[in-house]
């Protein structure tokens, strides 16, 4: 398994956060988190890429402990609902920021700047963007470091018809590289359009863990668009 996660854990208060929680991941496998707001898909999430430290429990990721923050960078790209860029500076700028803090070569910005179709926009400060732009520069920061696995917090949220197309498309070919994927999602169109499988959050416990199909078919899914 490529990555292992045992018992992770971490409350805020008594429902909110995440209860303790197992699972494991196979290379190669595109899962969609789902649940309501508050049901613990972020906060799962940003354990896995390090951002937070968990209560309890441990995860790896290709055998190394997500609390080793540094090894974390070069493993997980974590793509949040917020770009994490900064606006006043430019496209390039930032990529080469973000590659000097990922220890990666700066030939790397102009490969990723070729593969986003974002050349004409090198010299475009962050705030001049639209907001599927800014979507864009994030992925491909993400990127940078080539890591294996990658999580993508709402990564629709906001975007229109078009570059939501557009975002499915650069998923799905991210994953033809055999990248591992997680992200979350209210949209089950979406889910249906990209995931291998479904993991459903609620008031922080994991309560599905399977098949598109079977999720699909289950009273998981009925109640919780019924809620």
């Amino acid at each position: 398994m490529q990555i292992e996660v045992e018992e992770l854990t971490k409350l805020y208060d008594l429902k909110r956060g995440l209860q303790p929680t197992s699972f494991s991941v196979k290379k190669g496998e595109l899962i969609a988190v789902v649940g309501h707001n508050g049901a613990g898909k972020s906060t799962l999430m940003k354990m896995l890429a390090g951002w937070i430290l968990p209560d309890n429990g441990q995860a790896t990721i290709d055998g190394i402990v997500l609390r080793n923050r540094m090894a974390v960078v070069e493993k997980v790209g974590f793509v949040p609902e917020i770009p994490n860029l900064f606006d006043f500076f430019t496209v390039e700028y930032n990529l080469k920021l973000f590659a000097y803090l990922f220890r990666t070569p700066f030939s790397r910005v102009d490969e990723v700047l070729r593969e986003f179709n974002l050349l004409s926009f090198r010299n475009n400060k962050i705030q001049t963007l639209s907001k599927g732009l800014k979507q864009r520069v994030n992925i491909g920061r993400t990127l940078l470091a080539n890591p294996s696995v990658l999580l993508f917090d709402e990564p629709t949220s906001g975007l229109d018809f078009e570059m939501t197309k557009e975002l499915y498309r650069l998923l799905k070919n991210i994953h033809d590289d055999g990248k591992t994927i997680f992200f979350t999602s209210h949209r089950p169109e979406e889910i249906k359009t990209l995931a291998t499988r479904i993991m459903v959050l609620h008031d922080g416990s994991l309560i599905f863990d399977g098949s598109p199909k079977d999720y699909f078919q289950s009273e998981v899914y009925v109640n919780l668009y019924a809620l």
